[in-house]
């Protein structure tokens, strides 16, 4: 199997992982120093949000130069480091590429908006406004307002699905999908072991530009992005083309892995495996995100997403990332050991977002310091409180600077970090490191089949089995005892692994009791 399949991966956001020069900003020679935290943790792969340059009108994901380092971050020679470094101890790392749209600043677009006639006119997405004036279609902004920025000086307008910053490419241009092309090799060639690719289900548009339709089911209160379903701007069935084009890249070096973000309903996440596997090894799955925290929405999930999958296709889970509310803030403190339990035990690979290890919270940021251009144009959508500094120890700044950081440390930084986590056999730390040297030396947890066994009011139970290891997982969602929980005919084992104290090598005879809050892994007996 691919390292990809069996790995663990781990998503750094880098202004907030470690800062080593004083402005309060996370940076490549962070991450390099905190390189020895992830061996421990026992993950096998990172992932870097973008570390490019930029002017940072969205932190990064507005890019100006595609084969650079911004200086906020440090410079090639960090970069190229931080990638022999990772390998020397057995890490692999993973990249943004974000081709759906550069920064408003970028050379490309610069040339693109001198005029119609510019040689790089047709790179972005340029319209006549429509007959009776105004924007070309109805197409709005995930950031707000219209997705369609007038342009003065030609007299057109140009698209963008994000902030006006970031105007959108055109892939249906050829010179795009090259260029972009040789940004891959660029960074394949000095070792990158793969990319996730940014809203890749946004990259072709409509080709005649139709209005997008009213979402019969938008409420009052919801973003008014949502209040049309994006059937034109999203989600084109000429994607998949592209995405083939950037996976036959990836295909062009050994050994490397194309994830791609798609914010889709499992059952739509299937097309972008493409046509006999040639699409994204790894569509990114977040409906765990998005369900319900009960025991029969999740085993509905698991059930609908096992079976939308192409024969051969490697399933894939994720709990949080950077543009999300962090998981305890989401389902509560006392349920953070069951999630640990259910992302690392699930066929398919899973992803972990920074200080998820250690329960970081949702930091509540003051409206004077906000920072996220979501959270500044739409009311309720901020992201900075999920992306605050990884507390390290017990210090002033809780050893993540020397200095006031970009965004404010939770509040319980001083008692909630990876020192006293670490020293704590009982902590949420111990139980992801116990968790992932389990998935290691048990091959059921990383190669086996997922088979289920019971879902019973707040308790679900399913099996991982290769050969002739069956490790059975029992995890309770609620908050009250649960006896008597339904096991295979006769069942005989002994624990493996609680997600709490107590009960690892207790002999589970024929029924299983299973406390608030509880996860079991269970061996059972030969």
């Amino acid at each position: 199997m691919h390292w990809w399949q069996t790995g663990v991966i781990y998503q750094i956001y880098p202004r907030s992982f470690q800062d080593t020069n004083g402005d309060g900003v996370g940076d490549l020679k962070g991450i390099i120093e905190r390189l020895p935290y992830l061996v421990e943790l026992g993950v096998d792969a990172i992932w870097l949000s973008p570390v490019f340059p930029s002017p940072m009108a969205d932190f990064g994901y507005d890019i100006s130069d595609y084969t650079g380092i911004d200086p906020l971050f440090g410079s090639l020679a960090d970069f190229d480091a931080l990638v022999a470094r990772a390998h020397a101890l057995g890490l692999k790392l993973i990249i943004d590429l974000v081709p759906n749209h550069t920064s408003n600043r970028h050379p490309w677009f610069i040339e693109s908006r001198v005029s119609r006639q510019s040689a790089k006119r047709d790179w972005y997405i340029w319209r006549n406004g429509a007959p009776q004036g105004g924007p070309p279609n109805n197409w709005l902004s995930e950031f707000g307002g219209s997705a369609w920025e007038y342009d003065a000086a030609s007299d057109q307008y140009y698209y963008h699905a994000f902030l006006r910053e970031q105007p959108d490419l055109n892939w249906r241009n050829p010179q795009v999908r090259s260029a972009m092309h040789e940004v891959m090799r660029f960074w394949l060639r000095r070792g990158v072991d793969g990319f996730r690719v940014d809203v890749i289900w946004h990259l072709m548009k409509d080709e005649a530009f139709r209005d997008n339709p009213p979402n019969p089911d938008y409420r009052d209160g919801d973003p008014a992005y949502k209040s049309l379903l994006p059937l034109y701007s999203t989600d084109r069935p000429e994607v998949h083309e592209v995405i083939r084009g950037l996976r036959a890249v990836v295909d062009e070096f050994a050994d490397r892995v194309l994830i791609g973000e798609i914010y889709l309903p499992v059952e739509k996440l299937a097309a972008y495996y493409g046509e006999g596997l040639s699409g994204a090894h790894l569509p990114f799955n977040f409906a765990l995100i998005e369900t319900p925290w009960r025991a029969d929405a999740v085993a509905s999930l698991i059930d609908r997403y096992e079976g939308s999958l192409p024969a051969g296709a490697w399933p894939n889970w994720v709990l949080g990332n950077h543009d999300r509310p962090r998981l305890v803030s989401r389902i509560g403190p006392e349920q953070t050991r069951v999630a640990a339990m259910l992302l690392l035990t699930l066929r398919g690979t899973p992803t972990l977002y920074y200080g998820d290890e250690i329960g970081m919270i949702q930091v509540p940021i003051p409206p004077g310091m906000v920072r996220d251009p979501w959270g500044i144009n739409v009311s309720g959508q901020g992201r900075d409180g999920c992306r605050s500094p990884m507390p390290w120890d017990a210090s002033f700044y809780a050893g993540f600077s020397n200095v006031e950081p970009w965004l404010p440390l939770a509040a319980d930084s001083g008692a909630s970090n990876t020192e006293s986590a670490s020293a704590d056999p009982n902590s949420l730390l111990t139980l992801y490191r116990r968790l992932t040297a389990l998935r290691r030396a048990r091959p059921a947890l990383t190669q086996g089949a997922y088979r289920p066994v019971a879902q019973s009011g707040t308790v679900l139970a399913f099996e991982r089995v290769a050969g002739g290891e069956a490790l059975l997982v029992a995890l309770n969602f609620g908050g009250e005892t649960e006896n008597n929980v339904i096991l295979p005919d006769a069942y005989l084992g002994t624990v493996l692994l609680s997600s709490m104290p107590g009960r690892a090598g207790e002999a589970i005879a024929g029924r299983l009791t299973l406390r608030p809050h509880e996860g079991l892994i269970i061996s059972p007996d030969s």
